[in-house]
């Protein structure tokens, strides 16, 4: 881990691209010694160098033990569609230890783009927000890139989670292999969240839910406060501390359990994040995760 992994100092670097490149490369020097592949591309053999082969894919170790030209292949295609959705709804602004879900939801999808376009693949990025959706199609350029970081710095929550129209479309538009990241607290009122899983799990591309939470989101330590408001609703209730934190872990330890076996039903991978994890962690343990499944 680099020395500005912990998330409070890399909340404190205002500029996205470098907070984002700082995790990346750190992350990437990690792999090295490591047994984690890499997004795109997982190798499967050697093949002897054809006529109008790319020569940027000549192993060249591989020449100075045999004095021969072979090419490195790989069971899959090294570039693939990478969509990263995030979920800018009003519960995003939820604060633990000195910034908010979202601030940490923004530099997880800047970290995420980094990476993938450092491996060649496309990036799309679509916010949803108040049943309104932004979108950048994906693409893989460095202007693209750029437009990307701007539109994370842009994203203000408001407004309760709303499934947006037309967005299935958008998404299943492309005949490429997609891979499809949803960046969500998971906070629904009427199972809207879990629908709108369910109808993205149907397009049959791979879909990843990370379920962002604060510490003290999980532990119900809210510093002495004996009332909590919701942020989308804007609803009031008075609590009692230490009576209520017992019956409330074991509820949302029943229902985190719940959200987690329904999308693993559906194939969707659910990993459960929470903000004090730095974020070379999260990149690390989601690409061991992706490599268990074999892609």
């Amino acid at each position: 881990m680099s020395r500005l992994a912990d998330p409070k100092i890399l909340m404190a670097i205002k500029d996205l691209p470098l907070a984002a490149k700082t995790t990346v490369d750190g992350f990437l020097a990690g792999l090295h010694t490591s047994n984690v592949k890499g997004v795109g591309m997982e190798f499967s053999q050697y093949r002897s160098y054809q006529a109008g082969d790319d020569l940027r894919r000549l192993d060249w170790k591989m020449f100075a033990r045999s004095d021969r030209y072979y090419i490195r292949e790989s069971e899959i295609e090294t570039s693939i569609s990478i969509r990263i959705i995030v979920d800018a709804s009003a519960s995003m602004l939820h604060q633990d230890d000195g910034f908010t879900k979202i601030e940490y939801a923004r530099y997880m999808a800047a970290s995420l783009a980094y990476l993938a376009k450092v491996q060649g693949d496309t990036i799309g990025l679509y916010v949803l927000q108040d049943g309104e959706l932004v979108t950048l199609p994906a693409r893989n350029d460095s202007q693209h890139l750029a437009r990307i970081f701007y539109q994370l710095e842009k994203i203000d929550p408001s407004g309760h989670f709303t499934e947006p129209g037309g967005y299935k479309d958008i998404i299943s538009g492309s005949s490429r292999r997609e891979l499809v990241i949803f960046i969500t607290d998971y906070y629904e009122t009427d199972g809207e969240i879990t629908r709108m899983i369910q109808s993205l799990s149907e397009i049959r591309h791979e879909l990843v839910v990370l379920h962002v939470m604060g510490r003290n989101e999980m532990n119900m330590d809210y510093g002495g406060y004996t009332s909590l408001e919701d942020l989308e609703t804007g609803e009031v209730v008075r609590v009692d501390p230490g009576q209520a934190k017992k019956i409330y872990t074991e509820n949302l330890e029943k229902y985190l359990e719940h959200i987690r076996t329904e999308l693993l039903d559906r194939n969707v991978f659910y990993e459960r994040v929470t903000m004090n994890e730095p974020l070379e962690k999260v990149l690390t343990d989601f690409l061991k995760h992706r490599n268990k499944r074999g892609r």
